[in-house]
Protein backbone atom coordinates (compact mmCIF):
# COMPACT_ATOMS: atom_id res chain seq x y z
CA UNK A 1 0.00 0.00 0.00
CA UNK A 2 2.25 2.75 -1.16
CA UNK A 3 -0.24 5.68 -0.02
CA UNK A 4 -0.06 4.70 3.42
CA UNK A 5 2.80 5.33 5.83
CA UNK A 6 1.75 3.61 8.92
CA UNK A 7 -0.30 2.71 12.25
CA UNK A 8 0.28 5.00 14.48
CA UNK A 9 -1.68 5.01 18.21
CA UNK A 10 -3.62 7.72 19.01
CA UNK A 11 -2.40 7.18 22.96
CA UNK A 12 1.08 6.96 23.07
CA UNK A 13 2.24 7.97 19.35
CA UNK A 14 3.84 4.31 18.70
CA UNK A 15 3.76 3.40 14.86
CA UNK A 16 3.89 -0.29 13.40
CA UNK A 17 3.34 -1.64 9.82
CA UNK A 18 0.37 -1.50 8.08
CA UNK A 19 -0.63 -5.33 7.98
CA UNK A 20 -3.77 -6.22 7.98
CA UNK A 21 -4.44 -7.93 11.32
CA UNK A 22 -2.78 -5.26 13.32
CA UNK A 23 -5.48 -3.99 15.34
CA UNK A 24 -4.07 -1.99 18.42
CA UNK A 25 -1.05 -0.60 20.18
CA UNK A 26 1.06 -3.03 22.34
CA UNK A 27 1.76 -0.34 25.03
CA UNK A 28 -1.52 0.81 25.54
CA UNK A 29 -3.65 -2.08 25.21
CA UNK A 30 -7.59 -2.10 23.76
CA UNK A 31 -7.25 1.65 24.45
CA UNK A 32 -4.64 1.98 21.99
CA UNK A 33 -6.87 2.17 19.18
CA UNK A 34 -4.61 3.18 16.09
CA UNK A 35 -4.83 5.25 13.14
CA UNK A 36 -4.04 4.66 9.92
CA UNK A 37 -1.82 7.31 8.71
CA UNK A 38 -1.25 8.19 4.24
CA UNK A 39 1.20 9.64 2.28
CA UNK A 40 -0.57 12.87 1.41
CA UNK A 41 1.76 14.15 -0.91
CA UNK A 42 1.88 10.11 -2.64
CA UNK A 43 -1.92 10.26 -2.62
CA UNK A 44 -2.25 14.26 -4.11
CA UNK A 45 -0.20 13.12 -7.08
CA UNK A 46 -2.87 11.00 -7.83
CA UNK A 47 -6.20 12.81 -7.48
CA UNK A 48 -7.93 15.87 -8.80
CA UNK A 49 -11.15 17.11 -9.19
CA UNK A 50 -11.08 16.19 -13.15
CA UNK A 51 -10.02 12.80 -12.16
CA UNK A 52 -13.03 12.23 -10.10
CA UNK A 53 -15.24 14.10 -12.77
CA UNK A 54 -14.01 11.18 -14.92
CA UNK A 55 -14.55 8.63 -12.97
CA UNK A 56 -17.68 5.93 -13.75
CA UNK A 57 -16.78 3.70 -10.71
CA UNK A 58 -19.89 4.55 -9.03
CA UNK A 59 -18.88 3.31 -5.27
CA UNK A 60 -16.89 3.66 -2.67
CA UNK A 61 -14.07 1.88 -4.33
CA UNK A 62 -14.20 5.13 -7.09
CA UNK A 63 -11.37 6.30 -3.73
CA UNK A 64 -9.04 4.14 -3.86
CA UNK A 65 -6.20 6.29 -3.59
CA UNK A 66 -8.16 7.17 -0.20
CA UNK A 67 -8.06 3.74 1.26
CA UNK A 68 -6.01 1.33 3.10
CA UNK A 69 -6.53 -1.98 0.69
CA UNK A 70 -4.14 -3.18 -1.55
CA UNK A 71 -4.22 -2.95 -5.21
CA UNK A 72 -4.42 -6.41 -6.21
CA UNK A 73 -6.62 -7.13 -3.67
CA UNK A 74 -10.19 -8.37 -5.35
CA UNK A 75 -13.19 -5.81 -4.84
CA UNK A 76 -16.65 -7.11 -4.11
CA UNK A 77 -19.44 -7.45 -5.77
CA UNK A 78 -21.68 -5.48 -4.15
CA UNK A 79 -22.10 -2.01 -5.11
CA UNK A 80 -21.70 0.19 -1.68
CA UNK A 81 -21.63 4.05 -1.42
CA UNK A 82 -22.25 6.59 -3.61
CA UNK A 83 -25.54 6.91 -2.06
CA UNK A 84 -27.78 10.14 -2.64
CA UNK A 85 -27.58 13.33 -1.61
CA UNK A 86 -30.45 14.94 -1.85
CA UNK A 87 -31.89 18.79 -1.12
CA UNK A 88 -34.35 18.73 1.49
CA UNK A 89 -36.22 21.80 0.81
CA UNK A 90 -39.51 20.87 3.15
CA UNK A 91 -37.54 20.07 5.80
CA UNK A 92 -35.30 22.82 5.56
CA UNK A 93 -38.85 24.67 5.69
CA UNK A 94 -40.02 23.16 8.87
CA UNK A 95 -36.57 23.58 11.02
CA UNK A 96 -35.92 27.00 9.11
CA UNK A 97 -32.77 25.59 7.31
CA UNK A 98 -32.37 27.45 3.93
CA UNK A 99 -29.67 24.39 2.56
CA UNK A 100 -30.50 21.60 4.04
CA UNK A 101 -29.12 18.76 2.52
CA UNK A 102 -29.72 14.41 3.70
CA UNK A 103 -27.29 11.73 2.81
CA UNK A 104 -29.56 8.86 2.78
CA UNK A 105 -26.77 5.63 3.54
CA UNK A 106 -29.61 3.82 4.67
CA UNK A 107 -30.00 2.58 0.34
CA UNK A 108 -26.82 0.39 0.81
CA UNK A 109 -26.90 -3.10 -0.14
CA UNK A 110 -27.90 -4.27 3.66
CA UNK A 111 -29.28 -0.77 4.39
CA UNK A 112 -26.79 1.58 6.39
CA UNK A 113 -23.65 3.12 6.66
CA UNK A 114 -21.37 0.22 8.08
CA UNK A 115 -21.32 -1.65 4.84
CA UNK A 116 -18.69 0.54 4.39
CA UNK A 117 -16.97 -0.11 7.14
CA UNK A 118 -17.26 -3.98 6.43
CA UNK A 119 -16.43 -3.69 2.54
CA UNK A 120 -12.81 -2.46 3.84
CA UNK A 121 -13.24 -5.31 6.25
CA UNK A 122 -13.40 -8.62 4.00
CA UNK A 123 -10.92 -7.50 2.02
CA UNK A 124 -8.36 -6.81 4.47
CA UNK A 125 -9.54 -10.30 6.12
CA UNK A 126 -8.63 -11.92 2.57
CA UNK A 127 -5.56 -10.03 2.80
CA UNK A 128 -4.92 -12.03 6.23
CA UNK A 129 -5.36 -14.60 4.72
CA UNK A 130 -8.10 -15.35 7.15
CA UNK A 131 -11.72 -17.23 5.82
CA UNK A 132 -13.86 -16.43 8.88
CA UNK A 133 -14.90 -13.00 10.18
CA UNK A 134 -16.67 -11.99 12.98
CA UNK A 135 -17.54 -9.39 15.31
CA UNK A 136 -20.45 -7.62 17.71
CA UNK A 137 -23.02 -5.85 16.93
CA UNK A 138 -26.43 -4.55 17.92
CA UNK A 139 -27.29 -5.12 14.34
CA UNK A 140 -25.89 -2.49 11.54
CA UNK A 141 -22.29 -4.03 11.45
CA UNK A 142 -23.30 -7.70 12.02
CA UNK A 143 -25.41 -7.35 9.04
CA UNK A 144 -23.18 -5.54 6.82
CA UNK A 145 -20.88 -8.06 7.55
CA UNK A 146 -22.55 -10.99 6.90
CA UNK A 147 -23.73 -9.62 3.14
CA UNK A 148 -20.44 -8.30 2.06
CA UNK A 149 -19.03 -11.58 3.84
CA UNK A 150 -21.30 -13.60 1.85
CA UNK A 151 -20.02 -12.00 -1.33
CA UNK A 152 -17.16 -13.09 -1.10
CA UNK A 153 -17.46 -16.51 0.19
CA UNK A 154 -16.11 -16.26 4.06
CA UNK A 155 -17.70 -17.09 6.99
CA UNK A 156 -19.10 -14.59 9.36
CA UNK A 157 -19.77 -15.71 13.18
CA UNK A 158 -21.68 -12.37 14.65
CA UNK A 159 -22.47 -12.15 18.29
CA UNK A 160 -25.59 -9.81 18.74
CA UNK A 161 -27.02 -8.90 22.09
CA UNK A 162 -31.00 -9.86 23.40
CA UNK A 163 -32.23 -6.56 22.56
CA UNK A 164 -31.19 -6.87 18.15
CA UNK A 165 -34.31 -6.28 16.42
CA UNK A 166 -35.44 -8.76 14.30
CA UNK A 167 -35.18 -7.49 11.31
CA UNK A 168 -31.32 -6.99 11.32
CA UNK A 169 -31.36 -10.77 12.74
CA UNK A 170 -33.35 -11.90 10.12
CA UNK A 171 -30.53 -10.12 7.39
CA UNK A 172 -27.68 -12.21 9.30
CA UNK A 173 -29.30 -15.35 9.11
CA UNK A 174 -30.45 -15.27 5.19
CA UNK A 175 -26.84 -13.77 4.78
CA UNK A 176 -25.97 -17.23 5.97
CA UNK A 177 -24.64 -16.11 9.40
CA UNK A 178 -23.62 -18.27 12.13
CA UNK A 179 -25.79 -16.15 14.60
CA UNK A 180 -24.87 -16.20 18.78
CA UNK A 181 -27.52 -14.16 20.84
CA UNK A 182 -25.86 -12.92 23.68
CA UNK A 183 -28.86 -12.57 26.34
CA UNK A 184 -27.32 -9.98 28.02
CA UNK A 185 -26.25 -6.06 26.72
CA UNK A 186 -24.08 -4.82 23.65
CA UNK A 187 -21.33 -5.12 26.48
CA UNK A 188 -21.46 -8.73 27.13
CA UNK A 189 -22.17 -8.86 23.20
CA UNK A 190 -18.49 -7.25 22.53
CA UNK A 191 -16.64 -8.84 25.43
CA UNK A 192 -17.92 -12.65 24.38
CA UNK A 193 -16.94 -11.57 21.23
CA UNK A 194 -13.28 -10.18 21.97
CA UNK A 195 -12.82 -13.24 23.57
CA UNK A 196 -13.49 -15.83 21.00
CA UNK A 197 -11.86 -14.55 18.27
CA UNK A 198 -9.04 -14.19 20.51
CA UNK A 199 -9.20 -17.88 21.24
CA UNK A 200 -10.52 -18.59 17.61
CA UNK A 201 -8.30 -16.45 15.85
CA UNK A 202 -10.67 -15.12 13.40
CA UNK A 203 -10.42 -12.12 11.97
CA UNK A 204 -11.61 -9.08 13.84
CA UNK A 205 -14.45 -6.70 12.50
CA UNK A 206 -15.39 -4.43 15.36
CA UNK A 207 -14.73 -0.93 14.11
CA UNK A 208 -13.65 -0.17 17.84
CA UNK A 209 -10.67 -2.30 17.41
CA UNK A 210 -9.74 -2.18 13.89
CA UNK A 211 -8.06 0.32 12.51
CA UNK A 212 -8.96 0.14 8.69
CA UNK A 213 -12.66 -0.13 9.19
CA UNK A 214 -13.28 4.01 10.04
CA UNK A 215 -11.42 4.48 6.61
CA UNK A 216 -14.30 3.10 4.84
CA UNK A 217 -16.85 4.96 6.73
CA UNK A 218 -14.84 8.17 6.00
CA UNK A 219 -16.04 7.48 2.15
CA UNK A 220 -19.45 9.15 3.43
CA UNK A 221 -17.99 12.05 3.91
CA UNK A 222 -15.86 12.21 0.44
CA UNK A 223 -19.24 11.99 -1.13
CA UNK A 224 -20.62 14.47 0.29
CA UNK A 225 -18.31 16.60 -1.00
CA UNK A 226 -17.90 15.29 -4.45
CA UNK A 227 -21.62 15.55 -4.76
CA UNK A 228 -21.70 19.24 -3.53
CA UNK A 229 -19.34 20.35 -6.34
CA UNK A 230 -16.38 20.13 -4.20
CA UNK A 231 -17.90 22.90 -1.63
CA UNK A 232 -17.85 22.18 2.27
CA UNK A 233 -21.00 22.39 4.15
CA UNK A 234 -20.74 24.56 7.31
CA UNK A 235 -22.16 21.60 9.33
CA UNK A 236 -22.23 17.78 9.23
CA UNK A 237 -24.59 15.38 11.76
CA UNK A 238 -24.26 12.32 12.61
CA UNK A 239 -26.01 9.82 15.10
CA UNK A 240 -23.33 8.54 17.62
CA UNK A 241 -22.68 5.10 19.47
CA UNK A 242 -19.48 3.78 19.49
CA UNK A 243 -17.85 6.87 18.16
CA UNK A 244 -16.30 4.98 14.88
CA UNK A 245 -19.31 6.55 12.53
CA UNK A 246 -18.35 10.32 13.38
CA UNK A 247 -14.47 9.78 13.93
CA UNK A 248 -14.94 8.46 9.92
CA UNK A 249 -16.84 11.14 8.71
CA UNK A 250 -14.30 13.98 10.31
CA UNK A 251 -11.10 11.31 8.54
CA UNK A 252 -13.24 11.96 4.87
CA UNK A 253 -12.96 15.42 5.12
CA UNK A 254 -9.18 16.04 6.61
CA UNK A 255 -8.19 13.87 3.90
CA UNK A 256 -9.66 15.92 0.99
CA UNK A 257 -7.92 19.49 2.82
CA UNK A 258 -4.75 17.77 2.92
CA UNK A 259 -4.46 16.72 -0.16
CA UNK A 260 -5.74 19.87 -1.57
CA UNK A 261 -9.28 19.57 -3.18
CA UNK A 262 -10.71 21.57 -0.44
CA UNK A 263 -10.11 24.60 1.24
CA UNK A 264 -11.78 24.23 4.81
CA UNK A 265 -13.42 21.63 6.84
CA UNK A 266 -17.03 21.70 8.14
CA UNK A 267 -18.08 21.54 12.23
CA UNK A 268 -19.42 18.00 12.88
CA UNK A 269 -22.35 17.26 15.29
CA UNK A 270 -22.71 14.30 17.14
CA UNK A 271 -25.64 13.10 18.53
CA UNK A 272 -26.50 10.97 21.47
CA UNK A 273 -29.93 9.29 23.03
CA UNK A 274 -30.88 10.57 26.50
CA UNK A 275 -30.60 7.34 27.97
CA UNK A 276 -27.36 6.46 26.56
CA UNK A 277 -24.68 9.18 26.04
CA UNK A 278 -21.32 8.53 27.34
CA UNK A 279 -19.48 10.12 24.57
CA UNK A 280 -21.98 13.42 24.73
CA UNK A 281 -21.24 13.18 28.79
CA UNK A 282 -17.77 13.41 28.33
CA UNK A 283 -17.60 16.18 25.85
CA UNK A 284 -19.61 18.49 27.87
CA UNK A 285 -17.79 17.69 30.58
CA UNK A 286 -14.55 17.26 30.07
CA UNK A 287 -14.28 13.95 32.60
CA UNK A 288 -12.96 10.83 30.91
CA UNK A 289 -15.52 8.84 29.68
CA UNK A 290 -17.78 6.50 32.10
CA UNK A 291 -20.02 3.35 31.41
CA UNK A 292 -23.69 3.92 31.30
CA UNK A 293 -26.75 1.91 31.14
CA UNK A 294 -28.12 1.31 27.34
CA UNK A 295 -31.87 3.04 27.84
CA UNK A 296 -32.87 3.98 24.50
CA UNK A 297 -35.48 2.40 21.70
CA UNK A 298 -32.19 3.54 19.35
CA UNK A 299 -30.69 0.61 19.43
CA UNK A 300 -27.79 1.34 16.63
CA UNK A 301 -26.51 3.77 19.32
CA UNK A 302 -27.18 1.93 22.15
CA UNK A 303 -23.68 1.82 23.69
CA UNK A 304 -23.13 2.03 27.11
CA UNK A 305 -19.36 1.10 26.53
CA UNK A 306 -18.05 2.72 24.06
CA UNK A 307 -14.93 0.95 22.46
CA UNK A 308 -14.00 4.26 20.34
CA UNK A 309 -14.61 7.51 21.95
CA UNK A 310 -11.25 9.36 21.67
CA UNK A 311 -11.28 9.34 17.87
CA UNK A 312 -15.17 10.45 18.32
CA UNK A 313 -14.16 13.29 21.02
CA UNK A 314 -11.16 14.57 18.74
CA UNK A 315 -13.63 14.73 15.53
CA UNK A 316 -16.13 17.32 17.07
CA UNK A 317 -13.42 18.96 19.31
CA UNK A 318 -10.75 19.50 16.57
CA UNK A 319 -13.41 20.75 13.89
CA UNK A 320 -15.51 23.55 16.44
CA UNK A 321 -18.36 21.39 16.90
CA UNK A 322 -20.79 19.91 19.04
CA UNK A 323 -22.57 17.07 20.85
CA UNK A 324 -26.41 16.88 21.83
CA UNK A 325 -28.90 14.63 23.34
CA UNK A 326 -32.18 13.88 22.11
CA UNK A 327 -34.84 11.93 24.19
CA UNK A 328 -36.84 8.70 22.71
CA UNK A 329 -39.87 10.52 22.31
CA UNK A 330 -37.47 13.50 19.98
CA UNK A 331 -36.40 10.44 17.91
CA UNK A 332 -40.05 9.17 17.22
CA UNK A 333 -40.87 12.19 16.02
CA UNK A 334 -38.29 12.52 13.74
CA UNK A 335 -38.71 9.54 11.91
CA UNK A 336 -42.20 10.40 11.47
CA UNK A 337 -41.12 14.16 10.35
CA UNK A 338 -38.00 13.03 8.04
CA UNK A 339 -40.30 10.48 6.07
CA UNK A 340 -42.77 12.96 5.72
CA UNK A 341 -40.85 15.79 4.66
CA UNK A 342 -38.67 13.83 2.25
CA UNK A 343 -39.33 10.22 1.36
CA UNK A 344 -36.46 8.85 3.59
CA UNK A 345 -37.20 6.00 5.84
CA UNK A 346 -34.53 6.45 8.68
CA UNK A 347 -34.32 3.77 11.74
CA UNK A 348 -34.18 5.17 15.13
CA UNK A 349 -30.76 5.77 15.59
CA UNK A 350 -30.75 7.81 12.13
CA UNK A 351 -33.75 10.07 12.81
CA UNK A 352 -31.76 10.99 16.58
CA UNK A 353 -29.19 12.77 14.18
CA UNK A 354 -32.20 14.64 13.05
CA UNK A 355 -34.11 15.69 16.24
CA UNK A 356 -30.44 16.56 17.25
CA UNK A 357 -30.23 18.71 14.46
CA UNK A 358 -33.54 20.38 15.19
CA UNK A 359 -32.73 21.06 18.97
CA UNK A 360 -29.44 22.76 17.94
CA UNK A 361 -30.94 24.92 15.57
CA UNK A 362 -34.00 25.80 17.84
CA UNK A 363 -31.51 26.69 20.30
CA UNK A 364 -29.58 29.23 17.87
CA UNK A 365 -26.56 27.13 17.80
CA UNK A 366 -26.81 26.59 13.81
CA UNK A 367 -27.87 29.62 11.91
CA UNK A 368 -30.65 29.48 9.11
CA UNK A 369 -28.13 30.37 6.35
CA UNK A 370 -25.35 27.77 7.13
CA UNK A 371 -24.98 24.78 5.06
CA UNK A 372 -26.45 21.67 6.71
CA UNK A 373 -26.09 17.76 5.92
CA UNK A 374 -27.55 15.39 7.84
CA UNK A 375 -26.63 11.94 7.52
CA UNK A 376 -29.27 9.04 7.60
CA UNK A 377 -27.28 5.97 8.42
CA UNK A 378 -29.47 3.64 8.59
CA UNK A 379 -32.87 1.94 7.02
CA UNK A 380 -36.02 2.16 8.41
CA UNK A 381 -37.09 -1.16 7.44
CA UNK A 382 -34.43 -2.35 9.91
CA UNK A 383 -36.28 -1.95 12.98
CA UNK A 384 -40.36 -1.80 12.09
CA UNK A 385 -41.82 -1.70 15.19
CA UNK A 386 -40.62 1.43 16.40
CA UNK A 387 -41.58 2.71 12.97
CA UNK A 388 -44.79 1.57 13.51
CA UNK A 389 -44.92 3.52 16.84
CA UNK A 390 -43.75 6.57 14.92
CA UNK A 391 -46.09 7.09 12.38
CA UNK A 392 -49.69 6.64 14.06
CA UNK A 393 -52.27 4.26 13.71
CA UNK A 394 -54.20 3.01 10.59
CA UNK A 395 -57.41 3.65 9.25
CA UNK A 396 -59.82 0.91 9.76
CA UNK A 397 -62.89 0.63 7.77
CA UNK A 398 -65.17 -2.16 6.22
CA UNK A 399 -65.20 -2.36 2.42
CA UNK A 400 -67.50 0.29 1.93
CA UNK A 401 -67.15 4.09 0.59
CA UNK A 402 -69.63 5.38 2.54
CA UNK A 403 -67.43 4.50 5.77
CA UNK A 404 -64.07 5.98 3.74
CA UNK A 405 -65.50 9.39 3.53
CA UNK A 406 -66.52 9.37 7.34
CA UNK A 407 -63.03 8.69 8.31
CA UNK A 408 -62.00 11.46 5.68
CA UNK A 409 -64.68 13.80 6.92
CA UNK A 410 -63.18 13.33 10.10
CA UNK A 411 -59.51 13.99 9.11
CA UNK A 412 -60.37 16.87 7.01
CA UNK A 413 -58.96 15.09 4.20
CA UNK A 414 -61.94 14.68 1.43
CA UNK A 415 -61.08 16.73 -1.30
Amino acid sequence: MHNVSHLECIKCGRRYAARPDRYTCDACGDAGILDVIYDYDYIARRVSREAFEDNRDYSMWRYMPFLPVEEGSARRPLRVGWSPLYRAEALGRVLQLDNLYVKDDGLNPTGSLKDRASAVAVLKAMEAGADIVACASTGNAASSLAGNAAALGLRSIIFVPKRAPEGKVAQLLIFGATVISVQGSYQDAFRLSAQAIEKWGWYNRNAAINPYLVEGKKTVSLEICEQLGWQIPDWVVFSVGDGCTIAGGWKGFLDLYRTGLTDRLPKMVGVQAEGCCPISRAFHTGRPVEPVEENTLADSIAVGVPRNPDKALLAVRDSGGTMVNVSDEEILAAMGLLGATTGVFGEPAAAAALAGLRKLVADGAIDRHETVVLCVTGNGLKDIANAIRASGELIRVPPDLEYVERALKRLELRG
